[in-house]
This record gives C-alpha cells, structure tokens and sequence, in this order.
C-alpha cells in the first residue's frame, strides 16, 4: 500500500481485510480506531520524518488519544482498499487535534477527530510538545514539507 503527502495532508491505502470485519463483511467499528493509531504512526515516520519507535522508546513520551468524536458515514468492506487520510487542525502546549478520514472513492466512510497529547512515561501526566516536533507539526500544517525527503524509517533501514 502506499502513502503519500499532498500539501497538508497525509494519505496512506489500506486493504480491508477479512480480520477487520463482521460476520457480515463490514468493518467492524472499533478497528478504525486502531487504523487510525497506525495512521498516526505512519505519519510520523513519513511525512513529519520523525521515528514513531524512537519517539517512544528514546524520549519515553506516548501520544494517546484523549478525545475522540467520530461519525461512521458509510461501511467500508472486504476487499475495499480505503484511503486514510491525516491533516492536523489545531496544536497546543501538549495537545494536537487531528482530522482523520477512511475514503473510499473520494467520500468519506469515517470522519473523526482526534486529540492526541505528549504524555511523559515517568510521570504518566501531559508535558509540552518538545520543539523539533511542534516545528515539524507547524511546516506540516503548513503545507511547506518536502514530500521528496527521505522518511525516518528509510533513513533507519539505510
């Protein structure tokens, strides 16, 4: 599958499979939630060039998700291959709000919004977004990265 930055607004396809559906071929809801945890991983490593797994074990920060509000529009099935899409919409002191979307044909399956926020492994609290991140979250919002760069993990497996 492929991912890719157009502007501010990262993409990345998946194939629905057969482990994320119902009985009835639908995916079951909760697993969107989980797509949008990797799709917020993938961004990291692709489009802000930030090693997610770094990021986690290096600096012993996480990135839960505190709120989410979501709408299911429509059902995604086996054998679609959704496109999932990440833009940011606001960044606080420790906090970022993030649209994210399942596309199937350009119309969206999902719409939610999710706040995620840097929180300190050694403290279990909220701490600041540290400034290499907030920058990189400002040219993203911005629309000003360089879908060219190499990503963190292309530079990892180098």
């Amino acid at each position: 599958m492929t991912s890719k930055t157009l502007k501010n607004i990262f993409y990345s396809d998946m194939l629905v499979r057969f482990s994320h559906c119902d009985p009835a071929g639908i995916i079951f809801y909760p697993h969107y939630f989980v797509m949008f945890n990797g799709l917020v991983e993938d961004w990291f490593n692709h489009s802000l060039n930030i090693n997610y797994a770094e990021f986690i074990t290096n600096r012993h920060l996480g990135l839960p998700m505190v709120n989410i509000q979501c709408d299911f529009v429509a059902p995604s099935m086996i054998g679609e291959i959704i496109t999932l899409s990440l833009e940011v919409e606001r960044i606080g002191n420790s906090s970022i709000q993030l649209l994210a979307q399942a596309l199937f044909a350009e119309r969206a399956r999902v719409s939610a919004r999710l706040t995620i926020c840097v929180n300190s492994f050694s403290t279990g609290r909220a701490v600041p977004i540290p400034n290499d991140l907030r920058h990189r979250l400002e040219e993203f919002k911005e629309g000003r990265l360089d879908p060219e760069a190499p990503s963190a993990i292309d530079a990892a497996i180098c």
